[in-house]
């Protein structure tokens, strides 16, 4: 009996078997967990690519929600495993993009003008985008799976009755989107009151010549408001000598964000006049730089000391002023945008007899009514008639009866790197912003723009220019390249 006592022979058979249960537990659980973990990470990936996917429509013009929702339902197609229900298909659908929040299949949706500064922080409808403008955001949430667990959760839980749990999961994307080398300008959105201007949008203006046409003052002589000169805040700092610099460089350094802009108080004269006008070669500060004048600077000009910039304008349209205004500016009189906006019915046909007096007008040119050309179409004519730039028959050196040409005063040499005549700025619903007086900062842009200046800054130091073409997708894609657009995973 003693020796059998003292045998450890077979012992560990016996410590095996005491221990079975708890390495298969212990098995069955880092199966379940791995199986859980799958789960949740297939249903986290594909909700995070559906949330980005729809994220990327987020623009802020009419119909993003509805693209948003085609882009969930048509180009993510992701799959997760593991679920008691066998393999589960994120699934979204189209209801029609006409709610903030929804749902379609196993998936439903918000979109959202904010989200809370810290992750921690619940998203609720104080978040909610009051319409397609206001949207930088979109949370998109999967419906709950269920998963069986071969461990027996329920002796752990004391719930018989089930044996698994949910696995859920959401993601929150946003769209940011902005421009670089761009001039630190602003306007009021021409078409933010329909009623205003033809219930047409700022989206047809810019594809449409009839409304490309029509002449903006981008700056009046007085303010918009109180405090407020079209003007933003510039890079190279705060006032009116970093304003004209960023006017006048051939490619500002400036970048700026769709989801905030700040204004800049600025000057109503003196530098940023002079910033501006050295595209038209008639800036004292700006004459024989590299920040030189635009190819073609036909502007009424009468004479220009290069030496101290002073500068008279021919007065006589019959004798050759430059590209026209329309006709209420001329008469003082216009209604649209706050008097800002006229018509588009400038006089090309005397424009282009007193210009180019020994030239009949071209049928490139010859439209009228609706078809009328743009300013910036005739200047574009002038400076490459055969759209070949590899030809040179370029007619900027026609004389005017005045004695004008296109070509730069006070033998500058122009730039041709970049259209000097094209200023870049943002386009504000200033009707959205309260109090919009002073300066003011993170105000959402409806949408970056490219403005044809069509004069330089005279005594009346307003600034004329057309709209040219706008970014985004209601635009036509000449400013893609300025363009800097990311859909961002941010929960």
């Amino acid at each position: 009996m003693r020796k059998f006592g003292s045998d450890e022979s077979g012992i560990a058979l016996i410590l095996v078997a005491i221990l079975l249960p708890a390495i298969i537990g212990f098995s069955l659980l880092v199966i379940d967990m791995s199986r859980a973990s799958n789960l949740h990470f297939d249903l986290q990936r594909g909700t995070d690519s559906l949330a980005l996917a729809a994220a990327a429509e987020l623009d802020g013009t009419t119909g993003s929600w509805a693209r948003a929702e085609r882009a969930m339902a048509t180009l993510v197609d992701n799959d997760a495993r593991f679920a008691t229900s066998g393999t589960v298909t994120l699934r979204g659908g189209q209801p029609g993009g006409d709610k903030t929040c929804n749902t379609a299949g196993n998936l439903s949706w918000c979109f959202l003008a904010s989200i809370p500064s810290s992750d921690s922080s619940a998203i609720t409808s104080s978040n909610y985008a009051l319409n397609e403008q206001s949207t930088g955001f979109v949370e998109v949430k999967v419906a709950p799976q269920g998963f069986a667990a071969i461990f027996p959760v329920s002796f752990l839980t004391g719930n018989s009755a089930n044996n698994g749990f949910n696995v859920a999961a959401s993601a929150v994307a946003g769209f940011r989107s902005g421009v670089c080398d761009y001039t630190p300008i602003f306007i009021c959105n021409p078409y933010e009151r329909p009623a205003e201007v033809g219930g047409i949008t700022l989206e047809q203006a810019a594809n449409t010549r009839q409304y490309r046409r029509r002449q903006i003052l981008i700056r009046k002589g007085s303010s918009y408001v109180p405090g407020n000169f079209a003007f933003l805040a510039s890079p190279f700092g705060n006032g009116a000598n970093a304003l004209e610099a960023m006017l006048a460089k051939v490619k500002p350094p400036g970048c700026y964000s769709r989801n905030g802009v700040n204004t800049e108080p600025g000057q109503n004269t003196g530098p940023v006049e002079d910033g501006l006008n050295a595209r038209f070669g008639i800036s004292k500060s700006y004459i024989g730089t590299a920040d030189g004048p635009a190819a073609n600077v036909r502007m009424g000009l009468k004479s220009v000391n290069c030496n101290n910039g002073k500068v008279t304008f021919e007065t006589d349209p019959n004798k050759g002023v430059g590209l026209e205004k329309d006709s209420c500016h001329i008469a003082g009189n216009c209604t649209m945008m706050d008097r800002r906006m006229g018509a588009g019915d400038w006089n090309l046909t005397r424009y282009w007899a007193v210009n180019h007096p020994t030239r009949p007008l071209p049928a490139a040119l010859s439209g009228t009514g609706d078809n009328l050309p743009t300013r910036y179409e005739v200047y574009r004519y002038e400076l490459d008639p055969d759209g070949d730039p590899a030809t040179n028959d370029s007619i900027v050196g026609d004389t005017a009866v005045s004695g004008e040409t296109g070509i730069p005063a006070c033998n500058q040499t122009p730039v041709t790197t970049v259209d000097r005549r094209i200023l870049y700025g943002a386009i504000i619903d200033c009707d959205q912003i309260p109090g919009f007086n002073g300066r003011k900062e993170n105000v959402p842009v409806r949408a970056f723009a490219s403005f044809f200046i069509t004069e330089p800054i005279k005594d009346s130091k307003d600034i004329y220019a057309e709209l040219v073409d706008i970014t985004g997708r209601g635009g036509r894609g000449t400013l893609d390249n300025f363009l800097r657009d990311e859909a961002q995973l941010y929960r």
